[in-house]
C-alpha cells in the first residue's frame, strides 16, 4: 500500500463527513453555511458547487492513518479527523482576518467576501462544529472515557494553536525573537494540531500510554518539520509550483524562521532590521534582504533544522515497535513532508 492508495481509500470518507457536518439545517441559514463551503473550498462566492480545492486534507489524513497503524478501525476515528480539519480551517479564517490576507488557495478570503464580522462568525461556527463532530465518538462505540480524553486532547491543542498565534501576533512588532521563540511559537501555532492528530488516532485504538506518547511526539515533530519547509518555501518556493511569487513572504516583511535566524546573526542584524523596519519594502529592498539571507546560510540552516525534526519524527514512529502498511504510509507521509516543493 502507498501513500497515494492510502489517501484515494480515506478521502472520500473524510470529504463525506465533512459535507455531512457542514449540511445547512434551515434554508435561512443556507448563505451562512455557503460561507463555510466557499472556504473548504466546494463552492463558488455565489454558493455554486465547483470542482473541490479545499487543500491537502493532511490532519485528519494523519488521525485515520495512525489509527490504523495503532490496530485501529480507522472509520471510528472519522469523527476525530473531521474534528481536527474544522479546528485547522476555524484558525484560518480567523488568521486572514489578523493577518489581513486577501487571498487563500487562490481565492479571495471569506473576509474579503463578506466582511469582517461575517468571516468571525464563520470561524466561530467552525470551531463549534468541531465539537459536535468529536462527540460522534459515541456513535462509534468508543467508550466514554476515552472519548473525554479526545475532547481533553482536542481542547489542548485548540488552546496551543492561539497561544501561539498570540505570540506570532507579537513577534510583529518585534526585531529581536529569537530562534527558541520561534520555535515555540510554532511548536503551539502549527505543531500542536498535528500531535492532536495522531494522538487523536492512536487513543481510538489503544490505551497503551506509551503508544500514545510516541505517536503524539511523532505528530509534533512532523508539525515542527512541516512549517519549516512552509517558511523555506515561503522564500524560495518556486512560484510555478507554490503559486506565490519567490519572495513573497520577505514582501509581506513576515518573520520566519530564516529571517529570524539572520536577525541574530551580526551579519545580518543592521541590514534585515533596516528593511524590515519599513512600513512597506521596495523590490530592490527584497533583493538586499534575499542576499543578507544567502550570506548568513539562513537557507542551509532552516533545511537543516527540517531534517533534524524529520528525523526526531522517524525516530518515535520506531519507537512505536508497529510493523504494518499504515505504519509504512506515515514513514512515506514524513518523508512527503520534508520533501515537498509546495
Amino acid at each position: 500500500m502507498s501513500l497515494q492508495s492510502a489517501f484515494e481509500r480515506h478521502l472520500p470518507l473524510i470529504e463525506a463527513e465533512l459535507r455531512k457536518a457542514l449540511a445547512t439545517p434551515h434554508p435561512s441559514l443556507a448563505p451562512f453555511y455557503g460561507m463555510m463551503r466557499y472556504h473548504l473550498g466546494w463552492v463558488d462566492e455565489g454558493f455554486s458547487p465547483i470542482e473541490a480545492k479545499g487543500g491537502k486534507r493532511l490532519r485528519p489524513l494523519l488521525c485515520l492513518l495512525v489509527c490504523e497503524a495503532a490496530g485501529g478501525n480507522p472509520e471510528q476515528a472519522l469523527p476525530a479527523a473531521v474534528a481536527v480539519e474544522l479546528v485547522h480551517n476555524f484558525s484560518l479564517v480567523h488568521d486572514d482576518i489578523e493577518d489581513a490576507s486577501p487571498l487563500r488557495r487562490h481565492r479571495p478570503t471569506v473576509w474579503r467576501v463578506w466582511g469582517v464580522p461575517q468571516a468571525i462568525n464563520v470561524g466561530d461556527a467552525l470551531f463549534a462544529l468541531a465539537q459536535l463532530a468529536l462527540q460522534g465518538l459515541a456513535e462509534q462505540g468508543i467508550p466514554p472515557a476515552r472519548a473525554l480524553a479526545a475532547f481533553e486532547v482536542l481542547e489542548g491543542a485548540c488552546l496551543a494553536l492561539t497561544e501561539g498565534q498570540y505570540l506570532d501576533l507579537n513577534f510583529e512588532e518585534r526585531l529581536d525573537v529569537t530562534v527558541e521563540e520561534y520555535l515555540r511559537m510554532i511548536r503551539g501555532k502549527t505543531a500542536a494540531l498535528l500531535a492532536a492528530c495522531a494522538h487523536l488516532g492512536a487513543l481510538i485504538a489503544s490505551d497503551d500510554t506509551e503508544l500514545l506518547t510516541h505517536y503524539r511526539s511523532f505528530g509534533e515533530n512532523l508539525g515542527m518539520t512541516f512549517q519549516i519547509v512552509d517558511d523555506i518555501l515561503g522564500i524560495w518556493g518556486e512560484e510555478s509550483v507554490t503559486g506565490k511569487p519567490v519572495a513573497d513572504d520577505i514582501r509581506q516583511r513576515k518573520k520566519s524562521l530564516p529571517v529570524v535566524y539572520a536577525l541574530g546573526l551580526r551579519a545580518g542584524k543592521q541590514g534585515l532590521r533596516e528593511i524590515y523596519g519599513k512600513d512597506k519594502l521596495t523590490e530592490e529592498d527584497v533583493r538586499r534582504a534575499m542576499a543578507i539571507l544567502d550570506e548568513a546560510g539562513a537557507r542551509r540552516y532552516a533545511e537543516r533544522l527540517a531534517r533534524d525534526y524529520h528525523r526526531r519524527a522517524l525516530a518515535e514512529l520506531e519507537a512505536t515497535g508497529v510493523e504494518n502498511e499504515a505504519q509504512a504510509d506515515l514513514r512515506e507521509l514524513a518523508d512527503f513532508l520534508i520533501e515537498r516543493v509546495y
